[in-house]
């Protein structure tokens, strides 16, 4: 489910960034490069949630720290100054205009990498 729920965010972010860059990107550049960077870091937690391998979780887990500190710095400075983003990214808002999901997603992949690493005792892989 997690694995869908960031492929649902890599591609809905990809085209919106898309779209944004193809039409409109002297109107608020920074804005639309950051959600296309988003839109990055989503596509790279997708595939490498998705593929498992230790080589894999280790990206996901640099992705995915990348994707809560955006998140939160993005966030943080949307909600202090609104003028800093002419319009909104993923991150504005701590992800107000996707209904907060980009502000939990990031600590449920983390929480799922940890909880699903392997080399732990017991079944469910918990510590």
């Amino acid at each position: 489910m997690l694995v869908a729920v960031y492929a649902v965010f890599a591609l809905s972010a990809t085209a919106r960034s898309a779209v944004q860059i193809a039409t409109e990107l002297a109107d608020a550049p920074v804005a639309y490069l950051l959600s296309a960077t988003a839109a990055l870091v989503y596509v790279v937690a997708t595939v490498c949630l998705a593929r498992a391998s230790a080589g894999s979780r280790r990206v996901a887990l640099v992705a995915i720290t990348v994707e809560l500190v955006g998140v939160l710095s993005v966030g943080t400075l949307t909600v202090l100054d609104r003028q800093l983003f002419p319009d909104q990214t993923v991150w504005s808002g701590y992800g107000a205009g996707y209904g907060y999901v980009p502000l939990v997603l990031p600590a449920l992949g983390l929480w799922w990498l940890r909880h699903t690493r392997p080399g732990l005792a017991g079944s469910g892989g918990t510590d």
